[in-house]
């Protein structure tokens, strides 16, 4: 629970009404709570640990990595979308030319 810096009561929010908004906020109390473990020297070692990673090098470079992974993703799946629209309109263009030259159409000139 997230704990109001000038009284020191507790600041009550209403539940979120998604997961993933509750998710948030109960991540945000988390996070709000460790900086005043930080803060007051009472944070386990586990907390300090965890907050020591998180400003690594290591995680750093991890993070970015998985933010271009995220974007090649992105990239290749509007390829994919794009290259569908492209094939949908030659073969568009091609039923139009075979309608055109009178080779195309429900007639049973076979």
């Amino acid at each position: 629970m997230a704990v109001s810096k000038k009284d020191g009561n507790p600041n009550r929010q209403p539940p979120a009404t998604t997961p993933e908004a509750r998710e948030n906020q109960l991540i945000a109390m988390a996070v709000d709570l460790a900086e005043t473990q930080i803060l007051k020297g009472t944070a386990s070692s586990q907390v300090i640990t965890h907050f020591l990673k998180l400003g690594s090098t290591k995680e750093r470079i991890e993070k970015e990595i998985l933010e271009k992974q995220k974007e090649l993703i992105v990239a290749k799946t509007d390829a994919i979308q794009s290259a569908k629209k492209v094939e949908e309109l030659y073969a568009n263009a091609l039923d139009a030319m075979k309608t055109y030259t009178g080779k195309g159409g429900n007639s049973n000139d076979d």
